[in-house]
């Protein structure tokens, strides 16, 4: 008997007329043998990953260099208001797409409550950053009403997005072209009220691309586009092409070059698909790679990242020395924003490799995060919050509670 590390991929026999016997299992890689010892099957290689990256979506071209002012998303006098203010904080999460009528309107009702309209600058969040996936399934374009428009019917704040990978899904009947929908309504000519929406007044966004950098005050957000496979996530290849990666770099470093100029802000960067996960998808580590070769290339590593995917809470912190100095980051997953949640493993303050496996939720709830200046003007501390929402509660809004919160000590990239 051979042992399994010498056993051979199970191969479909040919016939005549070239047809091929049926294989045991759905797909050829389901077998012991090691990548570099498997024959290559026609068209897709020697692994899943190489026929997903076969399969990915081109990427849009966006919009002149894809930088927004926040003065772009809430306007010049609330950008400045924020700035005098000394703090900023803005809601996150992904993975809605369901309707105002369950788990993803209850979470939206929740946010609405961290408003102040009597304050609206200096209490209430800046805007809400969608991690992706707002709509699931065909039929985007008319989807939009019951799955974004409705459930947020009573949230006040701008939203601003990242596809993910079940928005820039093709349908060949209704979506034959990848992110149409999602741009029309995030990536719009100007901020209008679509058809779609109806009686419900909630503008487009009119960001420059599914891909961008948003310079706001005490906050530097860069959200990427990691295309349309369910497992896993990719910000460049063959068929993406290279324009995101090298976007990446160029602006990494313009950022770091303005760190040097002062003030010093907060770095977040966010895909869809997390570098890191323990449970309902795999974790997108070719996609991490890319992003550090990066952030190698412009000598900045993010202060937080943050991702959807896996519908559940988690939170890891990363450990690592980076151009000589020891650093801590928190990799938040976050798609806990509505649609069906999934098991997940208690966090258990494991080291695996160079991250540390803290905390973990099954449920609902968003991220509240806020960044604060010191006296120089200087971000000190940028701390995220889970605030958990219990949907089967009886009150309305639902009840909610915070469950878990990190801290990122800017001078000296420490988390608490």
């Amino acid at each position: 008997m051979k042992t399994a590390s010498k056993a051979k991929r199970p191969r479909a026999k040919i016939m005549k007329g070239g047809k091929r016997t049926p294989l045991r299992f759905a797909h050829p890689f389901f077998t012991t043998t090691p990548m570099a010892r498997r024959a290559s099957v026609p068209g897709v290689g020697t692994s899943l990953i190489a026929h997903i990256q076969g399969n990915l979506e081109p990427v849009p071209a966006v919009k002149g260099n894809s930088v927004m002012q926040l003065s772009d998303v809430i306007g010049a006098q609330a950008s400045q208001e924020i700035q005098a203010s000394g703090s900023i904080s803005f809601h996150s999460v992904g993975d809605t797409g369901k309707s105002a009528n369950s788990p993803q309107g209850d979470v939206a009702e929740a946010m609405a409550t961290d408003f102040d309209a009597s304050k609206p600058q200096t209490a209430s969040p800046a805007f809400f950053f969608h991690l992706g996936d707002v709509i699931y399934g065909p039929g985007k374009d008319n989807a939009y009403r019951q799955e974004f428009y409705e459930p947020y019917v009573h949230y006040p704040g701008k939203i601003i997005a990242i596809p993910g990978n079940h928005d820039g899904e093709v349908f060949p009947k209704t979506d034959p072209k990848t992110l149409k929908a999602f741009q029309a309504n995030f990536c719009a000519a100007s901020q209008t009220v679509p058809p779609i929406a109806g009686t419900i007044f909630r503008q487009t966004m009119n960001q420059p691309g599914v891909y961008w950098y948003l310079n706001a005050p005490f906050v530097d957000i860069v959200g990427l586009y990691s295309n349309a496979a369910e497992n896993p996530g990719f910000i460049s290849g063959t068929i993406p092409g290279q324009a995101q990666k090298n976007w990446l770099i160029q602006t990494l470093k313009n950022i770091a070059a303005q760190r040097q100029k002062g003030p010093r802000k907060a770095l977040v960067m966010a895909t869809h698909h997390p570098p890191f996960t323990a449970g309902g998808h795999s974790p997108s580590t070719l996609m991490l790679a890319d992003i550090d070769g990066a952030c190698t290339q412009a000598k900045l590593m993010p202060d937080m990242y943050l991702s959807g995917h896996a519908h559940s809470y988690q939170r890891y912190t990363r450990e690592l020395n980076f151009n000589g100095k020891a650093l801590q980051i928190p990799y938040i997953v976050a798609g806990t924003g509505g649609i069906n949640d999934q098991t997940i493993v208690a966090g258990n303050g494991v080291k695996t490799g160079d991250h540390i496996f803290v905390k973990s939720l099954q449920g609902y709830g968003y991220l509240l995060i806020a960044a604060h200046a010191d006296a120089h003007g200087n971000t000190a501390t940028m701390t995220a919050s889970m605030i958990q929402v219990d949907v089967t509660s009886t009150t309305t809004p639902k009840k909610k509670t915070q469950y878990d919160q990190v801290t990122v000590n800017l001078a000296n990239s420490t988390v608490r």
